[in-house]
């Protein structure tokens, strides 16, 4: 008769589990926001570009802010036709 050990691995526990978890989430939420913040920086950037005197963004500003009522009316008129397309 032999008696051998056996070694086991030990395995984690749930403290440890729940802290691999949360490093995991941390470094994917960490990510995230990087990426989300870049898309914002070149949304920002090109609405700026835009926005510039004599683009087109600029020219429905200024007609928006001289004309908000008719602008919307415009808007509203403009939605019913891409919703009537579908």
């Amino acid at each position: 008769m032999s008696t051998e050990t056996f070694e086991t691995t030990p395995q984690p526990g749930v403290a440890e589990r729940a802290l691999d978890t949360a490093t995991d989430m941390s470094r994917s939420l960490g990510e995230m926001v990087g990426t989300l913040r870049a898309a914002v920086d070149r949304l920002s950037q090109t609405v700026a570009e835009a926005r510039r005197p004599g683009t087109a963004l600029s020219t429905v500003s200024a007609i928006t802010r001289e004309a908000p009522l008719a602008s919307l009316f415009v808007a509203f008129l403009f939605g019913i036709a891409v919703a009537r397309r579908r």
